[in-house]
């Protein structure tokens, strides 16, 4: 069925920044019932991965809205994945969640994601505008990876390879390696969330696998414990991976979302 639909679905496309800095972001907005459902990929994916068309899916079975979206750099979006930022990403959520969500949303936001909608839930804090926050659901939440699962974790060695060449390129376990830049690194520090209490003014879901090897559970509780107290449910999936992609995950995430509804 995620097949199916994605197969007749053609993107949008909207302009995100001024001049150079100007980008093509590719946009697929199901129209439906409130509240909306807005995902946020993780990094180095997009918005044709396993959860992002399952949750397209369940939004069509039952009238929802649904906006899926692909950072720059990624998927079917211009721009070159080497210009990311943490900044750049975010200014791309923000600008595609205010033009294309009215009314309450839920934000499904996975791995860097979850990053993503944190950052978005305090710009509609500072920034109110015509879509408001029904409920986050936050899959393997990743909230600053770039200092504390990258930085802090990468040898001298690596690190002054960043440093010296602006570039270091990561073997990963999904595909190619990647680059990871300084420019990533250093403006991932602007954004840090987790050195202070996160108000995100809505209810909030997390979904963690206990054997993530790339967001280790203790990040997890972390992130938890710098959340209001109310409302806040985190589930460990004490087999569950990183990509929390099997049907029983897939149950789990959608169960989440429709806890907001």
């Amino acid at each position: 069925m995620n097949q199916a639909i994605e197969s007749t679905d053609l993107p949008a496309f909207i302009a995100v920044g001024a001049g150079e800095q100007s980008r093509q972001i590719a946009v697929r907005a199901r129209p439906g019932r409130p509240p909306g459902l807005f995902w946020l990929g993780g990094f180095n994916s997009d918005m044709k991965g396993t959860k992002a068309l399952a949750l397209d899916a369940w939004a069509a079975e039952r009238g929802r809205a649904c906006v899926r979206f692909d950072y720059s750099g990624h998927g079917e979006s211009g721009g070159r994945f080497v210009d990311g930022t943490i900044g750049r990403w975010l200014e791309e959520s923000v600008a595609v969640f205010r033009q294309f969500c009215r009314g309450p949303q839920v934000v499904i936001g996975s791995s860097m994601g979850g990053w993503m909608a944190l950052l978005l839930a305090r710009e509609l804090l500072k920034a109110p505008g015509d879509a408001t926050l029904a409920g986050l659901v936050l899959i393997a939440p990743a909230p600053d990876f770039t200092e504390e699962l990258m930085w802090k974790g990468f040898s001298q060695e690596i690190r002054t390879e960043i440093e010296t060449k602006g570039v270091w390129m990561r073997p990963s376990e999904y595909g190619e390696p990647y680059p990871i830049t300084r420019a990533l690194i250093e403006d991932g520090r602007n954004h840090l969330v987790l050195g202070s209490a996160i108000n995100v003014g809505c209810p909030v879901r997390i979904l963690q696998g206990a054997q993530d090897p790339d967001v280790p559970w203790q990040h997890a509780f972390a992130l938890t414990h710098r959340l209001p107290a109310e409302d806040v449910v985190l589930t460990m999936i004490q087999d569950g991976d990183h990509r929390l992609s099997r049907p029983q995950d897939i149950a789990r995430m959608l169960a989440a979302v429709g806890e907001m509804g």
